[in-house]
């Protein structure tokens, strides 16, 4: 089976082409493959398939290192467009797919970065999902001996964002692990720690379910701008700077769809006989 592995802004994904060829994985066989000492070492699994409606150009399918299958990966979607042009399988620079979440639209700029129609962000707790009577700009959870307080939405995927005093002393791995699998996050949650810099620029590490902390989250910083424009303290558009390096974020408000702008990096091609 040929392979490429590929990385968001150190987020790193082994991507495989199921249109040219026939690939089963199973969750066993992710988590081989995803061990960076005895595998090939990934955060998440990105499969290309053909798509199911003829409007359509791919379907997207995304698996974290444990080998859970998740609806969206927003720098998984660069790499996924960056991909599918790199290996022929297209030549269109705006590229329609559809996930588990909907349909995306991704879109190669001439200076090869990648802008992604993210859709709208949905705040509503059942679409989330987060167990709450209704839906709040901030809400109070009681974890690991303190009150924290976040804002919830989902960005196709679950998200719950802390602001912070400094990404640098953020408790990343106390409180991560905790609220991703709170009861209250019934599919688990990717937790957000957003320091804010200005209204238009933030920092951003980000605990991803099924993966711990990684060097950049796409859907993360889509979900911490969105948070943050929801609650009146960030612009409309926003430089978002992870460990791995910056993202832009754009979304004009209630009824628009969020845009991600960002690099997509290939690494290397490989073969592995399964």
């Amino acid at each position: 089976m040929q392979f490429s592995k590929m990385h968001g802004l150190g987020n790193d994904f082994m991507v495989v082409d199921a249109v040219t060829q026939n690939v089963f994985f199973s969750p066993e066989l992710i988590r081989r493959l995803s061990d960076r000492h005895l595998g090939i070492g990934f955060d998440q699994l990105l499969i290309v398939e053909p798509p199911y409606d003829p409007d359509l150009d791919f379907h997207y399918r995304i698996f974290n290192a444990d080998g859970s299958e998740v609806a969206q990966c927003g720098n998984g979607a660069r790499c996924f467009a960056r991909f599918v042009q790199l290996k022929g399988l297209t030549n269109k620079s705006d590229i329609r797919v559809s996930t588990q979440a909907g349909r995306m639209v991704l879109s190669v700029t001439p200076d090869d970065l990648v802008r992604v129609n993210m859709g709208e962000p949905n705040f509503e707790p059942q679409q989330v999902p987060f167990r709450a009577n209704k839906a709040e700009n901030l809400y109070l959870l009681r974890v690991a001996e303190q009150t924290v307080m976040f804002g919830a939405v989902s960005m196709g995927n679950p998200h719950c964002v802390i602001q912070v005093e400094s990404t640098t002393t953020a408790q990343v791995e106390l409180l991560g692990p905790v609220l991703e699998s709170h009861e209250r996050f019934p599919e688990r949650v990717n937790v957000g720690f957003m320091e804010i810099i200005n209204p238009e620029h933030i920092r951003l590490r980000v605990y991803e379910r099924g993966a711990g902390e990684t060097q950049a989250c796409g859907s993360g910083a889509c979900a911490a701008v969105a948070c943050g424009i929801q609650q009146g303290i960030l612009s409309q558009k926003v430089r978002v700077d992870l460990p791995g390096g910056s993202l832009h974020i754009a979304w004009k408000g209630v009824g628009q769809p969020l845009y991600m702008t960002g690099p997509a990096t290939h690494v290397y091609d490989g073969f592995i006989h399964l």
